[in-house]
């Protein structure tokens, strides 16, 4: 059983020789990595090419250029691919030694169509630590009989990514949830490698927070997806700002009291559901910052997405 382990790169010097570190020290090498590079202009492809040159590789190392987006460079990889089973991580992350082992090791079943890894945060600063139970699904609200695949822990037989067309190159956001509903929807076997774990470095400041959440709903809403829990972040602002206009109309107190206290209580609670996670007093500030933050970008990507979509 042959793999290819695939992923893209574009202007990641910060973080390229973290990834080729854990990349040289997996515990079972891949047959073949190739790298698709989407036109970096720094010194990604330098670095790239120095690792390669220093460090002796038990595997075949390809360096392909397709511009693009992710979506065109997998699809470009894995056409290079002469791997059986194709092995997908994201260029930003750190593989822990024995996730490629992992990532395969359902296929021994030939039943199997996809194995979704798992993703762990590498959080230094509070802030990090905070946003985290954001960004991710954090083991105590892993389901594995419905967790869907991510590019950065994912593993699938060519024969079935060839069959499902691939990654659809119209998405540059979200095209790997798009690609894993429509896995689902075909009927395709999913198994939960729970220990095929990489590690992500989360954003560090909350411009880069906004950025992250803005994509995640434009993208979804290119792709033609809306989650509940957008159409719960609209109604609770809808809500909020009838309420706002309905105080300046009237100048009524008791209405004054109601936003106070519907401000106060929505800041407890985000600080409520994801304290657990982080356990640090400072939390208690920065939970309520992401929270607006992230149902900022929300409502702003989303609107967005509508206005690209549907061309209003």
């Amino acid at each position: 059983m042959k793999i290819s382990l695939i992923t893209t790169i574009f202007n990641e010097e910060k973080s390229i020789k973290e990834f080729l570190a854990g990349l040289s020290g997996l515990s079972l090498m891949p047959d073949e990595v190739i790298i698709v590079d989407g036109g970096s202009t720094d010194q990604t492809l330098a670095k790239i090419a120095e690792f390669r040159d220093d460090t002796k590789l038990p595997f075949d190392f390809i360096i392909a250029t397709k511009k693009g987006n992710r979506s065109v460079g997998r699809n470009e990889g894995v056409r290079i691919a002469k791997g059986e089973i194709i092995a997908f991580t994201d260029a930003g992350c750190i593989l822990d030694k024995d996730w490629l082992k992992e990532i395969t090791k359902p296929f021994a079943d030939r039943s199997v169509d996809v194995a979704a890894g798992y993703y762990a945060a590498r959080a230094e600063t509070i802030f990090q630590k905070c946003l985290v139970p954001y960004v991710l699904v954090m083991p105590d609200k892993v389901n594995p009989d419905s967790f869907l695949p991510a590019t950065r822990s994912m593993a699938i037989r060519k024969s079935v990514f060839e069959k499902m067309g691939g990654f659809d190159p119209k998405y540059s956001h979200n095209e790997d949830y798009v690609f894993a509903r429509k896995l689902r929807f075909e009927g395709r076997t999913i198994v939960f490698a729970p220990k095929a774990i990489v590690n992500w470095i989360p954003r560090r400041t909350l411009k880069e927070a906004y950025t992250m959440f803005w994509r995640f709903a434009y993208g979804d809403i290119e792709a033609g997806i809306l989650r509940p829990k957008v159409l719960l972040i609209f109604t609770r602002y809808v809500l909020g700002i009838i309420l706002v206009i309905t105080f300046l109309l009237t100048l009524n107190f008791y209405i004054l009291i109601m936003l106070i206290l519907g401000l106060v209580g929505y800041a407890i609670w985000a600080v409520q559901k994801n304290y657990l996670y982080v356990k640090n007093r400072q939390a208690i500030y920065v939970l309520p910052l992401i929270q607006f933050t992230a149902d900022a970008a929300v409502l702003m990507g989303s609107t967005q997405g509508v206005i690209k979509r549907y061309g209003i």
